[in-house]
């Protein structure tokens, strides 16, 4: 794999001469200060984010000028429009902490924050509520129901306007679990095309003994979980579903994207792959920032964007009896595989972004590249697309140290994988 050289931003000797000597890299040390304040710029980001979709529908700013008419109104025209709250409030605050004359002040301003925090949340459950409702499902084009017309008028109230990718998610309703007999009889619908009848009547027993027996215990436990997280299925779904299975996930989980295929606007294969880059670096921005809009149904029903979290710098971890999943807060740099040959191309120079020229004239330089391939670098990707326990195995006894580990770290810590075909 093509080695990438290493920037030391300062070092030191002791010499006889001239006895202890440094020597300052500036443009090293530069990189580094730039890459730190980029690392703390997506922190404060993510916290605004967080802070922000806590309170959706609702604005900190909202809050602010809310708390602010509270205050003046009862310091300057002595309204008191908590009916004698705020008074109460005041009587208990400790005065060896505030003082006498900004207790009142302070006991409008813990009041404001308390009546806007409440309608907040009296806010996000019901547009909880609202989204349980799916009736208007069910209903003939056209023939729209008095229930659902009264749905639409309230779910456009409490939406809100501009919302974040994740400003919707603490409002979406919980994942209900269906009544046991319910899972029951659709069970047996979906077998019953597949057995014959003497096989069948045997399902059909062992279906009703469960109902009647361990089912309701189990049923139990599956209520409760359900109390204690948003979707009671979706852990145990990627843990024994995903995770565990062992077959190769090459072309039974992993997802890929192309360029277009039905119309191309240049032959040149690094001006493709180079707007490619471009392109999805910008959309991974978008998510990072959460400008991009979560996905409504008929522009009322948002869906949940949970499924954007791990898109990039995740990779996969085989284990020997289940995998596991690394997800990397951010990744400046991609994996790219041409003629068998793996190379860290790294998309970032001072903490910018590199445009799509500057990207095409990396790839050009990996597509122009005619040395031969490392022994076994051209089949690396063999053992990612086989069995899960052979690699594994392999991974544990070859790549924990040396070459081999460098090499592969580079890889799973990539934002993507660019794979450059040669027909």
């Amino acid at each position: 794999m093509a080695e990438a050289h290493q920037g030391v931003a300062f070092s030191f000797a002791v010499t006889e001469d001239e006895g202890l000597h440094f020597d300052v890299s500036i443009e090293a040390l530069k990189a580094v200060l730039l890459s730190g304040v980029r690392s703390w710029r997506k922190i404060l980001s993510r916290l605004i984010n967080q802070i922000l979709n806590g309170v959706y529908p609702s604005h900190p700013l909202r809050g602010l000028a809310f708390i602010a008419v509270i205050t003046g109104l009862k310091e300057y025209k002595h309204i008191d429009v908590s009916f004698g709250v705020i008074t109460i409030i005041k009587d208990r605050l400790p005065t060896r902490f505030i003082p006498l004359d900004n207790k009142e002040i302070a006991a409008s301003v813990l009041f404001g924050s308390g009546a806007w925090l409440s309608t907040v949340v009296l806010r996000k459950y019901t547009l909880q509520a609202l989204l349980s409702y799916h009736g208007w499902m069910y209903e003939s084009r056209g023939k729209t129901s008095i229930k659902s017309k009264l749905w639409h008028v309230l779910i456009k109230l409490f939406l809100g306007s501009n919302p974040k990718l994740y400003s919707y998610q603490s409002s979406l309703p919980y994942l209900p679990v269906p009544a046991l007999k319910d899972t029951i009889r659709r069970y047996l619908r979906t077998v019953r095309p597949l057995l014959d009848d003497e096989n069948y009547s045997r399902i059909e027993k062992e279906a009703i003994e469960f109902r009647d027996g361990v089912g309701r215990r189990l049923q139990r436990y599956l209520i409760l979980k359900s109390y204690i997280s948003s979707n009671y299925v979706s852990d145990w779904w990627e843990e024994y579903v995903y995770l565990r299975g062992r077959s190769p996930i090459m072309v039974n989980s992993n997802f890929y994207a192309l360029d277009i295929v039905f119309k191309s606007f240049t032959t040149r294969q690094a001006s493709r792959a180079a707007n490619c880059v471009a392109m999805v670096f910008a959309y991974r921005r978008m998510l990072d920032n959460e400008t991009l809009e979560p996905i409504m149904v008929q522009d009322q029903v948002p869906l949940c964007a949970r499924q954007y979290d791990r898109q990039f710098n995740t990779t996969r971890v085989p284990g020997e009896a289940t995998d596991r999943v690394v997800h990397y807060k951010d990744s400046k740099h991609i994996a790219v595989y041409s003629k068998g040959k793996w190379y860290k191309l790294f998309t970032y120079y001072q903490s910018q972004q590199l445009n799509a020229k500057e990207l095409e004239s990396q790839i050009q330089k990996i597509l122009d590249d005619n040395t031969e391939a490392s022994v076994g670098e051209k089949h690396l990707a063999a053992l990612t697309a086989g069995e899960r326990i052979p690699w594994a195995q392999t991974r544990k006894r070859y790549f924990t140290a040396g070459i081999n580990s460098v090499s592969l770290n580079a890889i799973e810590k990539a934002a993507f994988v660019l794979i450059l075909d040669e027909e």
